[in-house]
């Protein structure tokens, strides 16, 4: 058995997940993955890629299920157990798998406001960066780290929204995934980096030191795009935040129906409510884009 903490639970895996937290092996399990397998239910395709590969999602009994073709399996129960089937011999790639939309399932069944964004640290705040592929979001987290901040998350944010309305990011695992022209841009030490897998160019930053544990106040969400026929800067308005936010939810929307879909709803007018949400052309170039974070940064202080 590994011991983990990601997302503030205690993982108890029987596989090993090199990319989360170490945990304590005295804790009460908050979460159980274990390995066994898996009744395909009918399956449907979804609008998630990972490695190019699209994932299948269906239901069984109340459980979720999500299939990724050549790769694994994964079953979802009750927010407390993970049922991992792998197909590949590759404990790595079963384990990048592991930790994204399957556990993306889990922390939808628990009630938590799911993402698809990068979050840091930025002095005692929590600030979120979406966009489409290819906008920048691990890149601009990359140059908030650079700047002195410290990750919370990398694709997968999960959002805990407290009873007098207030939200807290959770903050996930120390590892953030970049591609090579964003650590020779940044000029990250490739002595501290890790590739993600071969064939794929893309290198694993691992900031496990000093990595925060507890939630953390998100003050800030911020859409980025490389549009140039758009504002530089653009406050996004209450009613256009749910709109937004549904378009970067991080798994199957065949999840956000019934009351799922108006849960998802009154989450996103929360984040209306209590967080400065806006849109922001991401600068162009890395010095451009250093300039800003360091502006950023200084002026959050």
């Amino acid at each position: 058995m590994h011991y983990y903490k990601a997302f503030g639970l205690n993982v108890f895996s029987e596989i090993p997940l090199p990319e989360l937290s170490e945990g304590d092996p005295g804790a009460s399990p908050d979460l159980h993955i274990k390995k066994a397998a898996i009744e395909l239910p009918d399956l449907s395709k979804t609008q998630v890629y990972r490695r190019g590969v699209r994932a299948l999602f269906g239901k069984n009994e109340g459980d979720l299920v999500l299939h990724w073709p050549g790769i694994a399996t994964f079953k979802a129960i009750s927010g407390n157990e993970l049922i991992v089937n792998p197909i590949v011999h590759d404990p790595n790639l079963v384990s990048l798998f592991t930790v994204s939309e399957a556990i993306g399932l889990i922390l939808f069944q628990r009630g938590l406001f799911l993402l698809h964004a990068s979050a840091v640290l930025v002095g005692e705040e929590a600030w979120c960066f979406m966009g489409t592929p290819g906008a920048g979001k691990s890149t601009t987290a990359a140059a908030f780290i650079k700047a002195g901040c410290r990750l919370l998350s990398d694709d997968l944010t999960a959002i805990e929204i407290a009873e007098n309305g207030a939200l807290f990011v959770l903050p996930a695992y120390p590892q953030l995934k970049i591609w090579d022209k964003t650590v020779a841009g940044l000029q990250y030490d490739r002595g501290n980096l890790e590739p993600v897998s071969e064939g794929v160019n893309k290198f694993s930053f691992q900031p496990k030191a000093n990595f925060p544990e507890k939630p953390v106040a998100l003050t800030k969400i911020i859409f980025l795009h490389k549009a140039r026929n758009r504002a530089a800067l653009q406050q996004v308005s209450v009613s256009e935040t749910p709109g937004e936010m549904i378009r970067n939810f991080p798994l199957p929307t065949q999840l956000l129906s019934g009351e799922a879909l108006k849960m998802h709803f009154l989450q996103s007018m929360k984040c209306a409510a209590q967080v400065d949400v806006i849109k922001k052309r991401r600068p162009e170039g890395f010095h451009l884009l250093e300039k800003w974070v360091l502006e950023s940064v200084t002026h959050s202080v």
